[in-house]
């Protein structure tokens, strides 16, 4: 990251969301949602617990109902009594500012709003259901993400930029337009709240989209225009692989030139997947970039035709299963612990090197070569590992090193 990107981070106003801090060059900070019924209070809990356990440091839940915004203090009740503090953000669309007026126990439990410009109203009804919003989040003192969405555009401004468009010596083309029209739309809600009584330390801003290169024009120009902290996210990103790669290629070219205080990944679940992948994926992103650490790194070998034997894959799986397990205890008992760097390498090839680059790593043989397995930490060889139970043995060398290198000073 170069230094004028560190100090655009820097320069981003701070906004304190329960206990979490975004912007003013704080960490960037990992965000999910649930996709749970929200009046269902224990599926809700449950699924809230898995994503914060997962490393999500917020969770947006749907507030769409009366019935969803009587459950959200119930929702943070059980969350308190199981030990967990995650900060809960309420997504209001069409009807928030009447769920918040009739049920004031929601909008004092969640930690943060989410309202959209474009749909927070119609007409003249717009203005004063915004108004109506803002000032409750006033009187809790809640901060609000205001988010712009391409799928949901504030339809008048659209036309109204349009219009000015034609008058133009040299007209726009009609996607830089569209983007102008998210700006403005983030900018011009943001200074309404403002007028209304909002801190400004009290308002974070997005503006999605589903194309990575309009995601990247539009937080760049966003960026220059505004110090509010940026939330960012490629929003209907997709399933699986496509969704992964599309949401890093934005994000990762934005967060390396300081753009963006908070995250998140919108992935399609697979049928039957853990709602935590985007988690994951968040918090890869994230460290593979070298922005912050959250569970050791593990380095495998991508295999070949000297690796005809699928030991080397279901070592490397063991292990960042066993590690990311192991996160949440160690993020306590061994501070540190998340900077642990590890290598499962499957051939005498590139084992040896790779594994010695490694905090702890090993090298598995190949086809055709000695059953053996030199193990290196911190560089130096310091077992060679031979038998039927090389993976747990390989497994019991971590949890001592973490032990001995991350031990808390006060234990």
């Amino acid at each position: 990251m170069t230094v004028a990107a560190v100090q655009a981070r820097r320069d981003s106003l701070a906004v304190r969301i329960g206990a979490v801090l975004v912007g003013g060059g704080a960490p960037v900070v990992v965000q999910s949602m649930t996709n749970t019924d929200t009046a269902d209070v224990a599926a809700t809990t449950k699924q809230v617990a898995e994503l914060w356990r997962a490393g999500s440091e917020m969770v947006r839940v749907t507030v769409n109902n009366p019935e969803s915004a009587a459950a959200v203090p119930r929702i943070v009740e059980r969350l308190a009594m199981m030990g967990i503090a995650v900060p809960i953000i309420g997504d209001f669309h069409y009807n928030g500012h009447q769920l918040l007026a009739d049920e004031p126990a929601c909008a004092q439990a969640l930690a943060k709003y989410r309202i959209n410009p474009g749909n927070v109203g119609f007409g003249r009804k717009r203005d004063n259901q915004f108004a109506a919003i803002i000032d409750t989040a006033v009187k809790y003192d809640k901060p609000v993400r205001i988010g712009v969405n391409w799928g949901s555009l504030d339809q008048a401004l659209a036309a109204r930029l349009m219009d000015e468009n034609h008058l133009r010596a040299e007209p726009w083309d009609a996607g830089r337009v569209l983007r102008e029209a998210l700006v403005r739309s983030a900018l011009d809600s943001a200074e309404r709240a403002v007028e209304l009584g909002l801190g400004r330390d009290r308002i974070i801003l997005s503006a999605k989209v589903s194309g990575v290169q309009e995601l990247i024009a539009v937080y760049r120009d966003l960026a220059a225009r505004c110090a509010f902290p940026l939330h960012l996210g490629l929003t209907e990103a997709g399933m699986g692989s496509k969704g992964i790669v599309a949401s890093t290629a934005a994000l990762a070219v934005l967060l390396q030139e300081g753009i963006g205080d908070t995250i998140r990944i919108s992935l399609t679940p697979e049928p039957g997947a853990s709602r935590t992948q985007e988690v994951i994926v968040a918090q890869e992103l994230l460290q593979t970039m070298g922005l912050r650490a959250f569970v050791p790194l593990v380095t495998a070998c991508p295999g070949c035709g000297r690796t005809t034997s699928e030991f080397f894959q279901v070592l490397a799986q063991r292990v960042q299963e066993h590690v990311r397990e192991r996160m949440p205890l160690w993020k306590i008992s061994h501070p540190g612990a998340e900077n642990l760097t590890l290598a499962v390498m499957g051939c005498v090839v590139n084992g040896p090197g790779e594994s010695r680059h490694a905090n702890i790593g090993i090298s598995l043989p190949g086809t055709g070569e000695a059953p053996v397995a030199p193990v290196f930490v911190d560089g130096e060889k310091a077992a060679t590992l031979r038998g039927d139970d090389i993976a747990g043995e390989f497994v019991a060398m971590i949890d001592d090193y973490v032990a001995r290198r991350y031990a808390r000073e006060d234990a």
